[in-house]
């Protein structure tokens, strides 16, 4: 079954006027893992609303290195550019984890930001929260360990999820960190030693949301609670978490 628009959160709290207005220009769109939305200074020509995919923003170094800079999911949308008067941006969109979303080409977007009504608010509102998030991911990488990274990747990634499975490289998570790929082995074992995750082939389960909060850097409430309050759209979450609901997170290597 096909994703309705009303499960990217930022869209479902459109009222129906406004959806009536844009609903009919979206286009859904399939997000494989990996693929590239936006390049670096490329021309932007549409916004996407992730419904059930995760999308990274990573900047680039010249050397070809790269660390990701924010996620964005089913909170909100992609290509705030769009609306901020650019037409590209110096990072690159990549898709972290496979699904859909819906994508408005930028003359739509542009005729109902200039509305003046309840997408430009929801879009500056997002807008902020994003920047909390690029702030703090820039704190994090400087100042906290891996193994706080890691917690950090965990957990935001959860909150982004509409199914429980996520699926990707473990050098694709240390690009995304910008650590070697050994540190995210390292840091993943000591978590399982502690009892916050299982990890083997490959594959990590929760078990532990709340001490893997505790073992998080203050970086990841930080994000959390300016996005609660700035998208109070969202659904109420809790750290308390059904035994069947743990988010699974598969890692793959090249050889596999």
């Amino acid at each position: 079954m096909s994703p309705k628009p009303q499960q990217n959160h930022l869209l479902a709290a459109l009222s129906p006027e406004v959806q009536e207005r844009l609903f009919p220009y979206l286009e859904l769109v399939p997000l494989p893992l990996c693929a590239v939305l936006y390049e670096s200074r490329r021309p932007m020509g549409h916004v996407y609303f992730p419904t059930d995919s995760i999308v990274s923003l990573q900047y680039l170094m010249e050397n070809g290195a790269s660390t990701a800079i924010s996620v964005v999911g089913n909170e909100g949308l992609l290509g705030i550019t769009l609306f901020l008067g650019g037409e590209s941006t110096l990072s690159r969109s990549l898709v972290q984890s496979a699904g859909y979303a819906y994508r408005l080409p930028k003359p739509r977007v542009e005729d109902e930001f200039n509305r003046h009504g309840e997408l430009l608010l929801l879009m500056l509102r997002y807008t902020q929260a994003l920047i909390t998030q690029v702030s703090q991911t820039a704190v994090c990488n400087r100042h906290h360990s891996i193994e706080q990274q890691l917690c950090r990747w965990l957990l935001l990634s959860m909150d982004r999820l509409s199914h429980n499975h996520l699926t990707m490289t473990q050098e694709f998570i240390s690009n995304m960190l910008g650590v070697r790929r050994e540190g995210v082995t390292q840091a993943a074992s000591k978590l399982q030693h502690l009892g916050v995750i299982s990890y083997s082939r490959g594959l990590i389960k929760v078990l532990d949301r709340p001490r893997l909060e505790a073992l998080s850097c203050e970086c990841y409430s930080v994000v959390r609670k300016e996005t609660d309050l700035l998208l109070h759209y969202l659904p109420q979450r809790s750290v308390i978490m059904d035994i069947d609901a743990i988010p699974i997170i598969t890692l793959r290597t090249h050889r596999e």
